[in-house]
């Protein structure tokens, strides 16, 4: 025979209901919790990566301007190996020409050094001043030494011009070697640009490398906050479960406890129907609320 409900049954199932809406109510606080703190993490997160793709673009701009730096650089230093080609292919010519000179000066018995050499030496000393980096008292010695060699260049080149031959070759060598020093000068200017772009491609360079630290730190946090951000929505997701465990269960419960109530309802009316008959047996009238009593119970 199969077991019916009871009254006990139904109180045992409004404790267990009520234990699991405390529970439940418990449950909802924690999720919200875990979803408030999941959706703070995410909007960290997404700033975080949107201040990390920023200086990613920073970094690739760098990189592309320090690269313009090194292209500069390079067409720079072509032209300052295409000038050293010319100014020293001219620099050769002219010590042909002096070669000459120096040949008509021993003709002549013109002694001292030649014309070439003291040229040389003044030529060398002027790099050295413009390029060394000297105290005053040298370099105030070494502009006396340039002037000193200058007289004697001119003094020499006065003894020379006296020869027709010698003056023509002078002249000649002179020429070919303003032209050399032009070819220099032009040769130093493009050597002074490559060298400004070339500190400018460096600098750029390392900027382009701080900026690239800072957005892998970015990127590095991120990833932290990202994998928080995922365990609270994972906690989330498996609270939201348990309160579908816990749905179901009330749902159940529920069902169960309406059962329960139908039996001690029919229980109830069962009792009335026995009292309004023991009246009858002992002749009391019936009352209208008895007569729908005994309808309801299906006994009329």
């Amino acid at each position: 025979m199969e077991c019916q409900p009871t009254l006990l049954d139904r109180e045992e199932n409004l404790s267990m209901m009520k234990e699991l809406k405390i529970k439940r109510q418990e449950l909802r606080k924690e999720a919200d919790v875990h979803k408030e703190e999941r959706n703070k993490l995410n909007a960290l997160a997404s700033t975080l990566a949107a201040k990390r793709n920023e200086l990613n673009k920073q970094t690739k701009e760098l990189i592309n301007e320090a690269q313009e730096f090194k292209k500069l650089r390079d067409e720079n230093n072509r032209k300052v190996q295409e000038y050293k080609e010319k100014r020293d292919i001219t620099n050769a010519k002219a010590n042909e020409v002096f070669a000459k000179v120096d040949e008509l000066r021993s003709a002549n018995n013109l002694t001292g050094p030649s014309l070439k050499e003291i040229r040389r030496d003044i030529d060398r000393l002027e790099f050295a001043q413009q390029t060394e980096v000297l105290t005053p008292s040298k370099e105030k010695e070494l502009v006396k030494r340039i002037s000193e060699l200058q007289s004697q260049y001119e003094e020499k080149k006065k003894q020379l011009e006296s020869n027709v031959e010698l003056k023509e070759l002078l002249e000649k060598a002179q020429n070919i070697r303003d032209e050399a020093s032009n070819l220099h000068n032009t040769l130093s200017e493009f050597a002074q640009k490559a060298q400004e772009y070339h500190d400018k491609m460096i600098a750029t360079f390392k900027e382009a490398d701080k900026v690239r630290a800072d957005s892998d730190a970015a990127h590095k946090e991120f990833v932290e906050i990202q994998e928080k951000a995922d365990e609270e929505h994972k906690s989330f997701i498996t609270i939201q479960k348990e309160l579908r465990d816990i749905e179901k269960e009330i749902r159940k419960l529920k069902k169960q406890d309406s059962g329960v109530k139908k039996v001690a309802d029919m229980e109830e009316v069962r009792k009335d129907v026995e009292d309004i008959f023991d009246k009858f047996k002992s002749g009391e009238k019936l009352t209208t609320e008895n007569l729908m009593t005994l309808q309801k119970s299906g006994l009329l």
